[in-house]
């Protein structure tokens, strides 16, 4: 099979591409990026003279050049291409209605015209927005975006849908909880808080720290996508999750103990505005249906995940320059002088 990968060079899509061609050896992958701040060749150097794999650099919403890259025999896709941080969508929502958006819309309708046989939409557990205390979010619980980035993931998988049900075309959406591992970058919080305890920096977490997400290791997500991608039934959705919420204080509590630093490097900062309380993901359907369960749990995943950048060094130190570094030492720093009682 050969496949199309949107937003290949970026955390996920580069795992992604990586678990394809070393598990199926007949395919061949087309990665398709236009190398954002957070999309980074250097994830697939190693594999860059692959014969089954190929770059090709440019923008999803450029429709002539979508059109001509589904012509070279292209005969799946999976949709990762997205912008995907929620403090950047807060600050402007503009390059997440123009990407996650119209860039849906140009991939779907190319990929409509050229008759692709399966399109994956990798979507977020954020569109269904926070759960209250002992609430999953299965696949019809209804969607209710609450930042800009979940609204407009929650606006592609809608255009998905509608063009499932009025062209019959055959495309799956995927809601994944929130990722880690490997050659995740650096605004994310897992990385985040190993970057700047690896230099004795502060950690700054949002708020009271208790807010909830379900960690899933990369690994586990990529085996979960190309499950879906083979064996999943067009016009379905598939949820996809660990299925056991944590709070950010407890990760950021374990990574220090795996990083052998101290708790005195925790830094509450002001709350993020909207910010949910609390993703939980019911993941029975893709379990049931596809066979699939995680096979990392969390302590493992957060070993390896800190063995893995202290091993890349080289890697963090690319990550953290530029304006990654200067945006968010602005941030913190004005939500640390907003600081009240906390």
């Amino acid at each position: 099979m050969r496949i199309l990968v949107t937003g290949g060079a970026g955390f996920i899509g580069s795992n992604y591409i990586r678990h394809v061609l070393a598990t199926h050896p007949q395919d061949e992958i087309v990665n398709f990026d236009k190398l954002t701040y957070a999309g980074n060749l250097d994830n697939l150097a190693d594999i860059s003279q692959n014969p089954r794999y190929k770059f090709v650099r440019g923008d999803i919403c450029d429709s002539a050049l979508v059109v001509d890259l589904l012509k070279q025999s292209i005969e799946a896709i999976v949709h990762f291409a997205a912008e995907s941080h929620v403090d950047r969508s807060i600050v402007d929502a503009q390059e997440f209605i123009r990407t996650n958006v119209q860039g849906t819309f140009v991939i779907l309708e190319a990929a409509r015209r050229q008759r692709i046989s399966r399109f994956i939409q990798i979507s977020t557990d954020e569109v269904y927005g926070s759960m209250e205390p002992g609430e999953f979010a299965n696949e019809r619980s209804p969607l209710r975006p609450n930042s800009p980035y979940a609204a407009s993931k929650a606006a592609a998988d809608l255009l998905v849908r509608s063009y499932v049900k009025t062209y019959g075309f055959p495309a799956m959406v995927t809601r994944s909880s929130n990722n880690y591992g490997p050659r995740q970058f650096l605004e994310k919080l897992i990385p985040l808080m190993i970057s700047n305890a690896s230099e004795g920096k502060r950690l700054p977490v949002y708020g009271d720290g208790l807010n909830e997400r379900d960690w899933i290791y990369v690994e586990d997500n990529c085996r979960a996508l190309d499950r879906v991608l083979r064996d999943g039934r067009p016009g379905e959705v598939y949820n996809i999750g660990y299925g056991k919420p944590t709070p950010n204080l407890e990760i950021v509590r374990r990574l220090i103990v795996i990083l052998g630093k101290s708790t005195d490097l925790i830094e509450f900062v002001a709350d993020r505005p909207g910010h949910d309380r609390c993703y939980a993901l019911n993941v029975e359907k893709l379990s049931g249906e596809l066979a699939w369960q995680p096979a990392v749990d969390l302590e493992e995943g957060l070993r390896r995940t800190v063995e893995w950048y202290q091993k890349n060094a080289d890697w963090m130190a690319k990550a953290r320059s530029g304006e990654y570094q200067t945006y968010y030492e602005k941030l913190y720093s004005h939500r640390r002088s907003t600081l009240a009682n906390l």
